[in-house]
């Protein structure tokens, strides 16, 4: 995902600096992100761009799992946000990253189409042959959630279809290709016209971390550390905070 550079670019080749061109560093900030943390992170990265005119703050977005693999392979990045500690695990182990910060939680939510025409009341219903019901992929963290979820509870999910991330498996429900799927809450807060959230009990025994690291051979490193100092500054916890995110 790319979004429009500020204008402050326009001058660029007028006036060098603060334009990251003269020194050879590179003007550009690439963040690798978990799709969870999409709308957060373009309010950080607007904010960073406002701070440092010239600066061009690019997100790539995908569950955990597809970033860190393709971290592993060689894909050029300054910052990388993981849903949980197991993917950040991946990175870090192949000396990929510096020693990560965990900066929020999160736990899992029921989330139905607007007005719930299935009468779904829990976590249980999830179980019923009759449903339609996307889980996410048990490799990408919030289908990790998901199963430890699911095994606390004693409830053995139907599914009919395995998402890339929560995202994906939101979106399904949207458009009524489902009539229930495990998301985060953040996710479901952040689409209360279109999709019902349904509180679960057991959500606790289901507690994602996400962690936040400096990629070892960022291009920008200077940007990629002043990202993760927003993120981790009093703005970025308010920020968090107001999407829904817990604290770890």
């Amino acid at each position: 995902m790319r979004r429009r550079a500020p204008l402050a670019l326009l001058g660029c080749a007028l006036l060098l600096a603060g334009c990251g061109g003269s020194d050879g560093r590179s003007s550009t900030l690439t963040v690798f992100t978990a799709a969870s943390l999409t709308d957060v992170f373009a309010q950080l990265g607007d904010e960073l761009e406002e701070q440092r005119p010239g600066l061009d703050v690019r997100f790539t977005v995908a569950g955990s799992s597809t970033l860190a693999a393709q971290l592993v392979q060689g894909a050029p990045a300054d910052v990388f946000a993981s849903a949980d500690e197991r993917q950040m695990a991946v990175v870090t182990g192949a000396g990929l990253a510096d020693a990560p910060t965990v900066f929020a939680a999160n736990v899992l939510t029921v989330v139905v189409p607007e007005g719930n025409p299935a009468g779904v009341i829990g976590l249980a219903d999830l179980a019923r042959e009759e449903l339609a019901v996307a889980l996410c992929a048990p490799e990408v963290p919030c289908g990790a959630a998901a199963e430890r979820l699911l095994a606390a509870a004693g409830v053995e999910a139907r599914p009919d279809t395995l998402e890339a991330d929560a995202r994906a498996a939101l979106t399904k429900v949207e458009l009524g290709e489902v009539d229930a799927a495990l998301v985060y809450v953040t996710d479901a807060a952040g689409r209360p016209d279109t999709v019902d959230a349904i509180e679960i009990p057991q959500a606790g025994s289901a507690v994602n971390d996400y962690s936040v690291g400096v990629l070892t051979d960022a291009p920008n490193p200077d940007a990629a550390r002043a990202f993760v100092d927003l993120l981790l500054s009093a703005d970025g916890r308010r920020l968090l905070a107001d999407a829904g995110f817990r604290q770890p």
